[in-house]
């Protein structure tokens, strides 16, 4: 084998090298931009479920608000019946 079959060889293999070096960085690059999105979907869901609970206690203070408007209507018309 001469030098210049021999630098064939090793330009094949510096070749080969190099493609199977370039597929997991495109992997990890596109595993990267996947992660990312998927941390901006899990931030969006938290900030929705954080709204939802602020919502549902406003609701539940409302709600109870109102248990007590009836409770109070019934006691006053309770008191008004008994006259």
């Amino acid at each position: 084998m001469n030098i210049d079959e021999r630098l064939d060889r090793l330009t094949e293999r510096q070749e080969a090298l190099t493609g199977h070096v370039e597929l997991p960085t495109a992997d990890l690059a596109q595993f990267s931009v996947e992660m990312r999105q998927t941390k901006e979907r899990i931030d969006d869901l938290a900030a929705d479920s954080k709204r939802q609970q602020k919502a549902m206690g406003d609701l539940m203070l409302a709600v109870s608000s109102l248990v007590e408007l009836a409770r109070s209507h019934e006691h006053r018309i309770d008191r008004l019946e008994s006259r």
